[in-house]
């Protein structure tokens, strides 16, 4: 522990009877902060949630040790996650209505959070994807991290008709995940082995290096993984297809264990260095599980979902509803539930408190609120909200008022109103199994009062709908200019 943090907890703590009770606020404690979040992987996808197929040792462990929010929600897909996260407000009011199409790019005007943690004195590092626009203004470089190495577009070797496409090489090869060329900062790197692995490894470097340096950080671990295609190194998907799973769920599931044998190293890395007194680890995904059918021994079959009826990309439960454990060794409690209604976007200002950086005036309206006081007390009075979903992805050029009740829901600690006809009991119901629409029509009258008066206030924010496709793809012109200028060098992992 720095001698900074150090003094703060020596102050904050009131020793009784050789025991230790902690300062009643996290406020300005300015712990590191590492946030994992994996790409389509869901509440099923964890033995510790209930899956018999999985292993998932470390996560599992993880979970044990946590603070686990049970009832946490993201974006029903991918780039409007990452841009509710780092804006603080829903995704639409940046612009990002879709994953492609111009309207994957989070709105130059929105201020990230990490920009603020830059100005607190954090260090700010991402790790895998960044999906929020591949042109330079977009770079998470220019919005706020000091550190960035990444793939382009929304998935490795993925590319289409606009500015959303991954650096050439990484299309054209046949083991797409393995090999990858990245973006290493100002930099297009040649690495070796496969994709997870290599972000983990370039991210422990990193946070080896701020921590050998006494600085505060935020690390991003972002990988790709699961999302598909579902691509495994052999020694992960052998034993699925040993057991007669198909070659995608094979590949997926292996994708699954993969990712926890990084997080379990990520788990003893901090054990070495000692960071568990100084650091908020955070295990989350970024939308609902993708990919509900499966075969096993030639016949179709369904995979454990944890319950839930639907995933990614939809307005129900399965598609928001996400796995969030947080631990912070000392300061939060270990395997304590708390059953309040949350969301993504509730983590910029719980982060901008805890590393005491300012919010300024003028920014975005931030629409989350800060989790601190639950952080600090589970069971904190927490007041009722209104989460409002929608998946977005109407066609380019269309009026977006045509979709407006189409795969879109509000959600509350205890209802759910899905596509403006269907209400769900979730506190009696959380698997949406009955529609009790009919027997509740004030609850209904509310809910659609607010969805309407959302919506309205939000079309505006939609800036990105009339955006022209680019003319090129930015990532393929930096690689080929830098290929001609001064070539591709290898990466050097770093040594930990």
């Amino acid at each position: 522990m720095s001698l900074q943090r150090g003094l703060f907890w020596a102050l904050a703590c009131i020793v009784i009877g050789g025991s230790s009770t902690y300062a009643d606020s996290l406020q300005g404690s300015r712990p590191n902060i590492i946030l994992v979040m994996t790409d389509d992987q869901g509440m099923g996808d964890l033995s510790c949630m209930g899956n018999k197929v999985l292993r998932t040792p470390h996560l599992d462990r993880f979970h044990a040790m946590s603070t686990r929010f049970t009832d946490f929600h993201v974006s029903p897909t991918c780039a409007p996650t990452r841009s509710a996260i780092f804006s603080g407000r829903h995704e639409f009011r940046n612009g990002v209505t879709h994953t492609i199409k111009e309207r994957e790019r989070m709105a130059l005007s929105t201020t990230t959070f990490p920009e603020l943690l830059q100005k607190a004195g954090y260090e700010t590092g991402i790790f895998g994807k960044w999906h929020l626009g591949d042109e330079d203004e977009y770079q998470p470089y220019n919005r706020g991290f000091s550190e960035t190495f990444i793939h382009g577009a929304g998935g490795i070797g993925q590319a289409y008709p606009s500015s959303c496409a991954d650096f050439p090489p990484n299309r054209e090869k046949e083991g797409l995940y393995f090999d990858n060329v990245i973006l290493h900062n100002d930099t297009i790197v040649q690495t070796k082995g496969f994709c997870t692995d290599v972000f983990f490894q370039a991210a422990l470097g990193w946070i080896k290096q701020q921590h050998d340096h006494e600085k505060p950080f935020f690390a991003y671990i972002a990988p790709n993984a699961p999302h598909g295609p579902m691509i495994a190194p052999e020694r992960y998907k052998r034993r699925f297809l040993d057991m007669g799973w198909d070659k995608n769920t094979a590949g997926r599931y292996g994708m699954i264990e993969n990712i926890d044998d990084n997080f379990g190293r990520l788990m003893e890395k901090l054990d070495e260095w000692k960071l568990w007194d100084d650091t908020l680890v955070i295990f989350m995904t970024d939308n609902g599980q993708a990919g509900r059918r499966a075969q096993l021994n030639g016949k179709r079959t369904t995979i454990f979902t944890a319950g839930f009826k639907t995933g990614k990309g939809s307005p129900y439960e399965g598609g928001t509803h996400v796995p969030a454990f947080w631990r912070w060794k000392g300061k939060l409690k270990e395997g304590v539930d708390i059953p309040a209604l949350t969301a993504h976007i509730d983590l910029y200002k719980t982060f901008c408190q805890l590393a005491d950086a300012e919010i300024p005036n003028g920014i975005q309206p931030i629409d989350g609120r800060s989790l601190m006081s639950l952080l600090e007390d589970p069971n904190a009075d927490w007041a009722d909200r209104h989460l409002f979903v929608h998946k977005g992805r109407w066609e380019k050029g269309a009026d977006p008022n045509k979709s407006r009740l189409k795969d879109c829901a509000v959600r509350t600690q205890r209802w759910r109103l899905v596509n403006n006809k269907e209400l769900y009991d979730i506190s009696n119901d959380p698997y949406e199994s009955t529609n009790v629409i009919d027997a509740h029509p004030e609850v209904v009258a509310k809910l659609r009062q607010e969805y309407d008066a959302w919506w309205k206030k939000t079309v505006p924010l939609m800036v990105n709908e009339d955006a022209p496709y680019a003319k090129q793809q930015p990532q393929a012109v930096r690689y080929q200019r830098q290929l001609r200028e001064r070539g591709i060098p290898q990466w050097t992992p770093p040594e930990l």
